[in-house]
């Protein structure tokens, strides 16, 4: 059994309900840590734990945005205890990023041409891949391309 991340309080109200989701996210982190990453590029051997931590920060925002199933101090307790992201959540309040996976899609010093993720290109202007050059999130894989056309710099070397 893993060790439970607990402060000096006990969990307010309610833990009992989200613990077993939470724990069964845990340990599915824990094994995408400890996979292999032979064969894989650098940012392939990130897209499975990326993709936990959003799941696991989208739960605990479900439960008190959405369905208003937790207590206020209980979901408190969850982002004191880093089970869930608060600025990923902040992010999610606020129009046009509901949908955002991560953080660092929109840091765009971390690309090479200043640019955002696939992810953050609305859904009605993507289609599904067919036989045209794919473009890939660098942090979650995406089978989409853009419909929209980007120009092409004539450049002479």
């Amino acid at each position: 059994m893993p060790k439970v991340k607990r402060s000096r309080k006990p969990p307010p109200d309610g833990w009992e309900l989200i613990e077993p989701t939470l724990d069964e996210l845990d340990q599915k982190m824990r094994e995408a840590e400890t996979e292999p990453h032979e064969g894989k590029r650098k940012v392939e051997s990130l897209w499975p734990i990326f993709r936990l931590h959003h799941q696991r920060s989208r739960y605990i925002f479900d439960l008190f945005y959405k369905r208003k199933a937790i207590s206020r101090e209980l979901y408190d307790y969850c982002i004191k205890e880093s089970y869930a992201d608060k600025n990923l959540i902040a992010k999610w309040k606020k129009q046009g990023y509901e949908n955002l996976c991560c953080l660092r899609c929109i840091q765009t010093r971390d690309t090479n041409f200043g640019t955002n993720c696939i992810c953050r290109v609305p859904k009605s202007k993507l289609e599904v891949v067919s036989t045209t050059t794919q473009y890939y999130s660098t942090t979650i894989p995406y089978q989409y391309t853009t419909s929209v056309e980007f120009p092409r710099a004539n450049w002479r070397w």
